[in-house]
């Protein structure tokens, strides 16, 4: 399934006078996910957030593209209410008023586009084979904008300690866990400089 944005939508703020969240195109969300990998993300990652996605406006109503199984287009209340406790963090690109403009965003579109129908990626790979939710935002606003949101790792830069961090790594890579594999954590993200909060609820 295809996408098409429609003609940029900005907001003087992330929300409302009543506090509500004011969505805008290239806006970056976290909440923390259900599935069975998030409590090792993380631990591994001191993260209090295992999942993202960008938010787009789709004839007006806001929806999450974002990397599950597979890579989708959500509407945004669905993803919202999959998250723990329906809690979430918006942020934006700092200027993105003058950084994200309808070209720019016809970029990261294709990119987008791209990538739509793609597997979830459970080994974490750099490639675009499979794609993981935070790989995914990486490489929209990387390749699309020129912007690269957070700092690039490699798995073995990560805590990996803890027992259900190690029994989540047995599980995906037997006894060869792929240490020097580049990644890019949610936390490296969330804490980028790039960004900054407009809404947590």
């Amino acid at each position: 399934m295809r996408f098409k944005w429609l003609a940029l939508m900005f907001f003087i703020s992330g929300c409302s006078d009543n506090g509500r969240y004011l969505p805008m195109n290239g806006d970056i969300v976290f909440q923390v996910s259900p599935s069975s990998q998030s409590a090792a993300i993380q631990l591994a990652t001191g993260s209090p957030y295992s999942h993202m996605g960008v938010v787009y406006l789709r004839q007006g109503q806001p929806f999450v593209f974002e990397a599950v199984q597979p890579v989708k287009l959500t509407p945004f209340d669905d993803w919202v209410a999959r998250g723990e406790g329906g809690h979430f963090v918006a942020k934006r690109l700092r200027d993105a008023e003058s950084i994200l403009t309808q070209d720019t965003l016809r970029k990261m579109q294709a990119i987008g586009n791209s990538l739509i129908g793609k597997n979830y990626d459970l080994y974490f790979e750099w490639s675009d084979e499979r794609i993981y939710c935070s790989e995914l935002v990486w490489k929209i606003f990387q390749r699309g904008a020129g912007i690269e949101i957070g700092r690039l790792s490699v798995m073995g830069d990560f805590d990996l300690s803890h027992p259900k961090v190690q029994t989540k790594l047995k599980e995906r890579f037997g006894e060869t866990i792929p240490l020097h594999e580049t990644v890019i954590p949610p936390s490296a993200m969330f804490d980028a400089p790039e960004l900054y909060t407009v809404y947590e609820n």
